[in-house]
């Protein structure tokens, strides 16, 4: 079953916000099978970002089960995906995670 590709109304704002600060970001939202909306690319570090409106109702924030079931996956295998509901959350985990070192 297909379905539209969707973007909250937040995603472009988180887009160009990140790309202000230098970071290289590729939108999937239109990829599907619950694949995070943006990969980030700062400071030497990938991370992704699941976009969510933090304008909406938390009813209307939640995970879709496909990308319920994405996140799981993940996380099975060391990975997390962020979820991020304003400019201010983008900013933050993306450079948090681009200031770490490797261990």
């Amino acid at each position: 079953m297909r379905y539209a590709a969707r973007v909250d109304d937040n995603h472009p704002e988180i887009v160009r916000a990140l790309q202000r600060i230098g970071a290289y970001v590729i939108d999937c939202s239109h990829v599907g099978a619950g694949f995070p909306d943006l990969l980030v690319a700062f400071r030497g570090r990938w991370t992704l970002l699941e976009v969510k409106d933090g304008a909406k109702s938390p009813s209307r924030r939640k995970l879709t089960p496909a990308q319920t079931i994405f996140h799981g996956e993940a996380r099975a295998k060391g990975c997390k995906v962020h979820v991020v509901e304003s400019v201010d959350d983008a900013i933050r985990i993306v450079g948090s995670i681009g200031t770490a070192r490797a261990a």
